[in-house]
């Protein structure tokens, strides 16, 4: 595995990690953020923005593209702190870890720990918020990756059972107001969720849930990006209890996961991890049926 500075979507300072099948580039003059991943020579897994790519500075936030970190739950303007400066990232083997100063309007400081596998498709990803605030500060890590259009995000279901064997419910399942249930870009089905991304349709869309099975993945192009994530089934989630979320519109699709609620105290530090695998020559077919038997060997 090899880490390179780089230039990038209109950036001069980038870090690329890369082995004998992949590669990630993480942003330096803004940040932090994991703007490409991919095999080698192929598509960006990541949406990227144009008319943001390789800007700098500035008090408006930007959403640039790729995988991000913000800490929950959103309101305007704290979770917006624009991203726009240049972090401080330093290496160690096989990854970097990557931070911003603390954010003027709250004393929140950002580091991403990005480590990619030189021997295979695995990234992990620990994301940290620390309090350089004079009080306590309640937030949740929220960590979101913005998938390139033209694919669908899978939501795995719990185990299907029988009404004589569980008679507690399974999961919350969340929505918010602007999520209509009837739109053509979900399937409920009785083992996944499928949300797909449809450029024609600018009606944005967004579910949560808690899921329990620690994992949601984004096919596009048979090419299928897999996250993995902890569910800590006593703790306390925001958005009424997700720790998996998922919104599109017609540019992008993001899968977001989110730590439970913390009281971060003046001086501690809170983690979230995500291990990312990324697979080729996918075929999900077109039942669920067959989407469990792709799957099945991946997880």
């Amino acid at each position: 595995m090899a880490i390179e500075v780089v230039s990038y979507g209109g950036w001069e300072k980038n870090l690329r990690l890369s082995n004998r099948e992949m590669e990630l580039v993480v942003t330096a003059d803004v940040g932090p953020r994991i703007i490409r991943l991919g095999f080698l020579g192929s598509p960006n897994e990541f949406a990227e923005f144009p008319d943001d790519m390789g800007k700098t500075g500035g008090d408006q936030w930007r959403i640039y593209g790729g995988h991000r970190l913000w800490h929950a739950p959103e309101a305007k303007p704290r979770t917006y702190f624009p991203d726009n400066s240049p972090v401080e990232w330093r290496s160690e083997t096989q990854g970097l870890w990557v931070t911003t100063p603390p954010e003027t309007a709250t004393g929140i400081q950002k580091t991403m720990r990005v480590w990619l596998d030189p021997e295979s498709n695995h990234v992990h990803v620990i994301h940290r918020l620390t309090n350089h605030g004079a009080w306590p500060v309640g937030l949740a890590v929220w960590a979101l990756t913005v998938m390139a259009p033209g694919g669908q995000a899978i939501l795995p279901q719990e185990p299907f059972g029988s009404h004589s064997e569980f008679l507690l419910p399974a999961r919350p399942l969340v929505l918010w107001r602007y999520t209509d249930m009837s739109d053509p870009r979900f399937v409920w089905g009785r083992r996944f969720i499928q949300m797909r991304q449809d450029t024609r349709t600018s009606t944005p869309l967004k579910i949560g849930a808690l899921n329990t099975l620690g994992w949601a993945a984004y096919e596009n192009g048979r090419r299928l990006f897999l996250k993995r994530f902890p569910c800590h089934e006593r703790a306390t989630y925001l958005d009424y209890g997700c720790n998996c979320e998922m919104f599109t519109n017609a540019e992008m699709l993001e899968v977001e996961s989110l730590s439970p609620i913390t009281m971060l105290e003046p001086g501690a530090s809170v983690d979230h991890a995500e291990h990312w695998y990324l697979y080729r020559d996918v075929d999900l077919g077109g039942t669920e049926e067959s989407m469990e038997a792709a799957l099945a060997p991946l997880l």
